[in-house]
């Protein structure tokens, strides 16, 4: 006979381990949290510089996007976790949020209960702050976000450089508005990674009522009539659910597993030789992803962490990590950014920039022999829409990722005006003793079309992914506003695929808010104290 469980959530992500933790501290619900991934035993899992080796496959599915024909046919790496965690186990640990306007466009665009008041509570319920205790950040949460330990005098030279340009020192870019430049704060608890599997899984581990399984594939969600009812595992078993299925798998996991069970766009599915279960379009369309363009300058002498990829220097800084937990294996190679506008008459800031303490820290991304640092700029609120398609019927295979990167040519434009921003920063005086010279997109690049050609071999993912199972109180969403899938019981879905539109920011903390916020909908609908 399957197992059966009240309730089931697939995948353990960012926001699975936040549901998985919330409904099992009712001791009477018994809650089993599956994950494809493996556990997080390596130490790059836990050391904030292991990021340096995250878009390099560690954790990771392993998967590309399609050509991009809007940049040339550029295919990308397009790194989802593959671990318990998800993208918190595997990401630079950057604690934003977005602008208080995203969220105000979601409930004006019918989703009630999303307003920015409505989801602020649920991101300070999740703090352990060691900086703010205010209206905007709380204590005491599982989730930790701290101060960076290991900041280098660049970092404050970007930050003068920027002023220069007249953007402003913002000491919160989480508090009252993301406006300016500043140190980010991390998800990391005493110079440590806190992913949500260590915030919120780890701590309860022992709980009876919560099963915890690694290194199982879903094949596909099982039905009766209209309800979901379980799961068909590859291992041949089952198991079912007394309460709720709650997909956790992320912006492209979620709709290629409900596309494999004969959920999603009935022609597509049909001419891969699937069987429809529930005809809804909506599935896996309507994805939206950052574009990371980048500046890379070379460095006058050793100023940022590039010197410590020699072997003997970064066994120096991993003991230097071990005794006091300070210099390089500390820091996330990150720290450091802001938010600012490449189209003046925006609502809020729509160019963010991540200044990495070195070169080549992301696969495909350009090194310096000689040391050099990198500024990332993208640019938050794309109009460009993709999807997420099925390549066959076998669950082996790699789904068809394609973000339409640039389709819309204001996305083209405001992207490179945000490069352009970058390249200025990084030629203002404070930097000049750091910096030697600028080599990526260098002085060959001049017009817009030299800066087009350069980005289609010079750009990468933000890792954003999210949109791909909208959210809305219109009959062509796939789930309502309390995160039920539309037309059929038994399934919710939470996780970064429930955005109407992409938050201006990096989608972790969104992705954990929306896991608070989830698990309390839940207790509620099943009158779960």
């Amino acid at each position: 006979m399957p197992e059966t469980f009240d309730f089931i959530i697939i995948g353990g992500g960012s926001a699975g381990c936040v549901v998985a933790a919330r409904l099992s501290e009712n001791p009477d619900a018994s809650v089993l949290l599956l994950e494809a991934g493996g556990r997080d035993f390596h130490p790059y899992y836990h050391v904030p510089a292991g990021f340096a080796k995250m878009t390099r496959g560690i954790g990771s599915w392993g998967w590309n996007t399609v050509p991009q024909k809007h940049m040339q046919n550029k295919v990308f790496r397009y790194t989802q976790a593959k671990v318990i965690g998800g993208g918190s186990a595997i990401n630079a640990q950057i604690y934003t949020r977005g602008s208080r306007h995203d969220y105000d466009e979601w409930r004006q665009m019918g989703c009630d209960g999303w307003g920015y008041d409505d989801v602020l509570p649920y991101f300070r319920k999740a703090e352990d702050n060691d900086t703010y205790e205010n209206a905007f950040h709380g204590k005491g949460g599982p989730l930790g976000v701290s101060r960076p330990r290991a900041p280098l005098p660049i970092c404050d030279a970007y930050i003068e450089a920027a002023a220069q340009l007249g953007i402003p020192h913002n000491k919160d870019m989480t508090g009252e508005k993301p406006d300016g430049v500043g140190y980010y704060q991390l998800t990391q608890r005493n110079a440590r990674r806190s992913s949500a599997a260590m915030a919120y899984l780890a701590p309860n581990r022992n709980r009876p009522n919560l099963t915890v399984r690694t290194g199982v594939q879903v094949l596909k969600l099982l039905s009766d009539k209209d309800r979901i009812t379980g799961l068909a595992l590859a291992d041949g078993t089952q198991v079912e659910a007394a309460g709720e299925v709650i997909l956790s798998s992320g912006a492209i996991g979620t709709p290629r597993l409900l596309q494999l069970s004969g959920i999603g766009p009935a022609g597509e599915l049909e001419n891969l030789g699937i069987k429809t279960r529930y005809d809804q379009p909506g599935v896996g369309a309507n994805l939206q992803d950052h574009l990371d363009l980048y500046t890379i300058c070379e460095v006058t002498g050793p100023h940022t962490y590039d010197r410590f990829a020699k072997p003997h220097l970064s066994a120096l800084a991993g003991l230097q990590y071990l005794f006091n937990r300070t210099g390089p294996v500390a820091s996330s190679l990150f720290e450091t950014g802001g938010f600012w506008y490449a189209d003046k008459e925006a609502r809020s800031p729509d160019i963010q920039f991540h200044l990495g303490l070195g070169t080549g820290i992301e696969s495909g991304v350009a090194s310096m022999p000689n040391g050099g640092v990198t500024l990332n700029a993208c640019y938050l609120r794309p109009r460009s829409r993709g999807s997420v398609r099925l390549q066959s019927s076998n669950p082996s295979d790699r789904p068809l990722i394609n973000p339409n990167y640039l389709e819309d040519p204001r996305d083209r434009e405001l992207s490179i005006e945000g490069l352009k921003l970058a390249q200025s920063i990084l030629a203002q005086d404070p930097l000049s003793p750091f910096i030697k010279a600028e080599r990526l997109p260098g002085p060959g690049v001049k017009t817009d079309e030299d800066y087009f050609a350069f980005i289609c071999e010079h750009s990468k993912t933000s890792h954003h992914a999210a949109g791909t199972c909208r959210m809305g109180a219109d009959p062509s969403a796939v789930v309502d506003v309390r995160l039920r899938f539309n037309g059929l019981e038994g399934l919710r879905v939470a996780d970064a695929s429930i955005m109407p539109t992409l938050n201006s920011s990096n989608t972790n903390a969104p992705a954990i808010m929306i896991g608070e916020k989830a698990a309390d909908m839940i207790r509620a609908d099943h009158g779960i104290a």
